[in-house]
């Protein structure tokens, strides 16, 4: 790659829990998008880095850790443990991608041409959607160190794929655009947990500055010309 074109791909959460058939959270069709996903782990990215979600039992996103609260349909206030004044309201959800469990293991199906596994959402205290840091400002609470290793291999453009695009996908885009690096969501290769919200969630996601694109978008075309000219 040139010294003005050094890019990542950034695969989010392609984990067993997340896919169906068996996934305690899974996505609706988010085990179709695993073909696509190895098309492109299959190009000349300068790193491939797979993020997954890797919980304690008591993490504060489970509804089961509240009483007398539902997946999907309630929310719980998160506080930063550091900063009372800090807050904000979270969609809570079954338990799933508990450390060590089956269910957090990536999908088996994804070719082995990952350099580097990030993982999230450690901290009980606070929910983790980006895989880059928590939703706290003053102090942040986790910082997974994705964007140091971005910079130590000089990436320019971040490529963001996995699931779910209108949770994890959508926090991992918008923040890569925060850290400054040119940002492509690509939409084949992603599935919403709500679907039918998807139209207006990929508004909010362009008007960030991120790009939502296909896999025939001149964006990715231009990945698979440098493989063939490799």
């Amino acid at each position: 790659m040139t010294g003005d074109f050094r890019p990542a791909l950034i695969v989010v959460d392609l984990q067993e829990d997340f896919c169906p058939p068996n996934g305690s959270l899974a996505v609706p069709e988010g085990r179709d998008i695993i073909p696509l996903v190895n098309k492109l782990l299959a190009l000349p990215f300068v790193i491939k880095i797979a993020t997954r979600d890797w919980h304690p039992r008591d993490h504060v996103s489970f509804a089961a850790n509240h009483e007398g609260k539902q997946p999907y349909t309630d929310f719980v206030k998160i506080t930063n443990p550091n900063n009372e004044s800090e807050s904000y309201e979270s969609r809570l959800w079954p338990v799933h991608c508990v450390q060590g469990t089956k269910g957090a293991e990536l999908v088996p199906e994804l070719h082995e041409k990952i350099d580097k596994i990030i993982e999230k959402g450690i901290d009980s205290r606070v929910e983790m959607y980006s895989p880059f840091y928590d939703p706290f400002t003053s102090p942040r609470v986790f910082d997974s160190g994705l964007a140091g290793v971005l910079r130590e291999n000089h990436v320019t453009d971040v490529y963001v794929v996995g699931l779910a695009a209108d949770y994890c996908v959508k926090s991992a885009a918008l923040d890569a655009v925060k850290e400054g690096f040119k940002t492509y969501l690509v939409e084949d290769c992603t599935r919403a947990v709500d679907a039918a919200g998807w139209p207006e969630c990929k508004k909010g996601i362009e008007a960030s500055g991120a790009r939502v694109v296909s896999m025939e978008a001149p964006e990715v075309q231009r990945l698979m010309t440098a493989q063939s000219n490799a």
